[in-house]
């Protein structure tokens, strides 16, 4: 209820600015492209969009409680509700982005493991943004890591109805600190991005406990940019690049004592003694840590409606701390996502997706997983307006398989 009480004081707040904004400045509105708002002396601009996803989602495991209320299961969820805003102050030069999650799926935490450090999720973006060069720009704040493409990828901006169990296993998501972007090239496009960062992941509360964050990552477009703002990020070909386009890159996270157990995600890791009395291992109350080393390599291609991306993770232990005695393990292993798209001219779309991930015996509670999904699209007014639809069979190891069906509404206004 408290929390309720918060999200309505803000968009009361947010109302009551915007309203006092609009009297003092220019305002332009197009579906899609949110609303922009520009000072009088153009020193400043604000562009507010609200976008939102309705899910409903079935499962049917195939075991032998198929077709029974013990092997079935179904949801309907706001999945996201979000209010984003960006623009620049000052100059140009200088940008901003902020990003507010309301939904209970966005603003969620891990308070089952005890730990306070982990507040309030509402923030998922703050972050400023300096081209000091022609080719460079400094990022301050919280943000997403420059890390596997579909991560980066704006869950409004996906081919299918969420992203694959490989991002959701392996990827590095967000952080607080700093990070360097660079652009060089017209015709053969190279980006450097490096990232500095806390590495206890978004809103922690209070001080970092174990080591920093470092990231690097490289991208090559050997045909140039593609056509289209950002058209490398994402997944459809909505613009129908007139000639073939190819996005290749490769990143690198070190996570130097990571304490959670996917680095900047999940539970807290503690560690464990045996309690002879009660014949158990309990918590210490101290914090396990372990050196999280990962790689991502992925690609995106395309050309006439056709798109291709294939993303591959890997993520290693390189030094964990009471690795013998911690309540849950640190995620490693690796995994590979493969899908290909066809959008038709009425913009349509189809496309297939092949998802396996291979943990290690550290990855707590999860065993190696394939999933093969077939989905369909209809884009009204690009990725701000579309219903999806995806069905797909999971087959986990040491277990029956399952069908799990899902439809999806998306609006950005």
């Amino acid at each position: 209820m408290k929390q309720i009480f918060i999200r309505a004081k803000l968009v009361v707040a947010i109302c009551i600015l915007s309203t006092s904004a609009l009297s003092q400045a220019n305002m332009k509105a197009n579906f899609g492209q949110g609303i922009k708002l520009t000072s009088a002396d153009t020193s400043m601009t604000m562009k507010f969009q609200l976008r939102m996803q309705h899910l409903f989602e079935m499962q049917q495991d195939l075991g032998e409680d198929a077709f029974s209320d013990e092997g079935f299961e179904s949801n309907y969820l706001v999945r996201r509700a979000r209010l984003k805003f960006g623009g620049f102050v000052y100059t140009p030069k200088l940008k901003y982005k902020v990003e507010l999650g309301l939904s209970n799926r966005d603003i969620s935490t891990n308070k089952e493991d005890g730990n306070g450090r982990d507040g309030s999720r509402l923030i998922l973006d703050a972050v400023l943004k300096y081209k000091f060069h022609s080719n460079w720009s400094v990022w301050v704040g919280q943000t997403k890591l420059p890390g596997n493409r579909e991560r980066v990828i704006s869950s409004a901006n996906l081919q299918f109805v969420n992203r694959s169990n490989v991002n959701s296993k392996f990827n590095i998501d967000r952080d607080m600190g700093l990070q360097l972007h660079g652009n060089y090239g017209k015709s053969f496009v190279i980006k450097p991005k490096f990232a500095w960062t806390m590495g206890e992941g978004r809103n922690i509360t209070e001080g970092n406990f174990g080591g920093y964050n470092y990231t690097s990552r490289i991208e090559f477009l050997p045909m140039g940019e593609f056509t289209g703002k950002s058209e490398d990020y994402n997944s459809s070909d909505l613009k129908r690049q007139s000639s073939p386009k190819l996005a290749i890159a490769g990143t690198f996270n070190f996570n130097d004592d990571a304490t959670r157990q996917q680095g900047q995600l999940g539970s807290f890791v503690y560690l464990q003694e045996y309690d002879a009395i009660a014949d158990a291992f309990v918590s210490t109350g101290n914090y396990a840590t372990a050196d999280l080393a990962s790689l991502q390599l992925d690609m995106m291609f395309k050309y006439k409606g056709i798109s291709m991306m294939a993303e591959y993770a890997n993520t290693q232990n390189w030094d964990q701390d009471g690795s013998e005695s911690t309540s849950k393990n640190f995620n490693t292993g690796q995994g590979l996502n493969m899908q290909l798209g066809y959008l038709f001219k009425n913009n349509f779309e189809v496309a297939g997706r092949f998802t396996g991930i291979e943990p290690d015996n550290s990855m707590s509670g999860i065993s190696k997983i394939n999933e093969y999904t077939l989905g369909a699209s209809k884009y009204f007014v690009g990725h701000n307006l579309k219903i999806q639809s995806d069905i797909s069979y999971i087959d986990q190891f040491g277990k029956d398989g399952a069908v799990r069906f899902r439809l999806q509404v998306e609006m950005q206004f």
